[in-house]
């Protein structure tokens, strides 16, 4: 082998043991992978919010509508317990990059937390809709009001579920300063939900 080969061959394994990306995009096959799923979840909102604008007024008269069941006050005060996740997911990447473990359990578990009093309060929410007399079968608007927010919730319960299993390998030590793009990944997916639920709370509950 000469010495042109064997200088290479060692600078490619260099730059493996470096984690340089292997990809041409200068991201790594897992990233690549988190955003083409990210993509297809915009779509699959896209969708689900298109068909919520087209059935919003299609209630039948009489019937119950957004304006007599919508609490907005409430939803706000939910909306921003939410949006407040993104800032611990924020903390909880910077913590584990500067490998301080303990400050990484502890914002990751208040994300889970946070996450968790959301589809706790949407729950709830759903709960005062139907004994009012809303439910999945009143009306075209409420078909697509509780599919969309359905499926948000579901994603956001999904991200908790998540959170907490890197909060476990955490506290099991399976969750090094070199595996910090995990929780990077799974940060990616939490702030996808929060900016649909910005999109689905705008337009649903404060465009009239």
């Amino acid at each position: 082998m000469t010495d042109t080969a064997v200088t290479a061959s060692s600078g490619s394994h260099t730059e493996i043991e470096a984690g340089h990306p292997p990809t041409s995009t200068g991201l790594s096959n897992e990233k690549v992978a988190m955003w083409s799923f990210l993509g297809s979840e915009c779509l699959l909102f896209g969708a689900l919010i298109s068909t919520y604008l087209l059935f919003k007024g299609q209630s039948t008269p009489g019937s119950i509508g957004p304006a007599d069941v919508f609490d907005i006050p409430y939803t706000s005060v939910s909306s921003f317990v939410l949006l407040m996740s993104s800032l611990t997911m924020v903390l909880a990447l910077a913590a584990i990059q500067r490998g301080d473990h303990r400050l990484t359990r502890i914002w990751l578990l208040t994300t889970a937390l946070l996450g968790a009093s959301f589809v706790a309060g949407q729950a709830y929410e759903f709960t005062v809709f139907v004994r009012e007399g809303m439910n999945l079968r009143v009306n075209l608007f409420s078909s697509s009001f509780f599919v969309l927010t359905g499926f948000h919730g579901a994603h956001v319960t999904i991200g908790v579920l998540m959170l907490l299993s890197l909060y476990s390998l955490s506290l099991r030590g399976k969750l090094p300063a070199s595996k910090a793009e995990t929780v990077e990944l799974v940060g990616l997916y939490w702030h996808f939900v929060d900016v649909v639920w910005i999109v689905i709370f705008t337009l649903i509950y404060l465009i009239p």
